[in-house]
């Protein structure tokens, strides 16, 4: 039977369950976590946002903003991403699809609880 140390499993955890981490100027980096490193109440949220989004007469600037400020790792983070993206809506976009395709693995395990 193999053992396995505490440390090891964290690593492999933070290798396949990572945060999206994007670099702005001056070298600051937001992290964006994955939502199985979210708490219940926030995961439960962020769904009830994506679900936001696929309704036409939302206001898509103000949701993608709302996810973005939930799963950053601190609200200070989010507020610098957020007034360097300014009101362009394809970047806001991007940034939540950039952050959807490296959480995926996370999100097909969480429906699985």
């Amino acid at each position: 039977m193999a053992n396995f140390s505490l440390d090891s499993i964290r690593a492999a955890a933070e290798a396949k369950y990572g945060s999206t981490d994007i670099e702005l100027s001056g070298g600051f980096t937001v992290r964006l976590l994955n939502p199985l490193r979210l708490d219940k109440d926030k995961r439960a949220e962020l769904l009830t946002i994506q679900n936001k989004l696929d309704n036409e007469d939302v206001d898509q600037e103000v949701v993608l903003s709302d996810a973005i400020r939930l799963v950053a790792e601190n609200t200070k983070a989010a507020d610098r991403l957020l007034k360097e993206v300014g009101s362009d809506l394809a970047v806001l976009a991007q940034i939540f699809e950039t952050y959807g395709k490296g959480a995926q693995v996370g999100e097909a395990s969480a429906s699985e609880s």
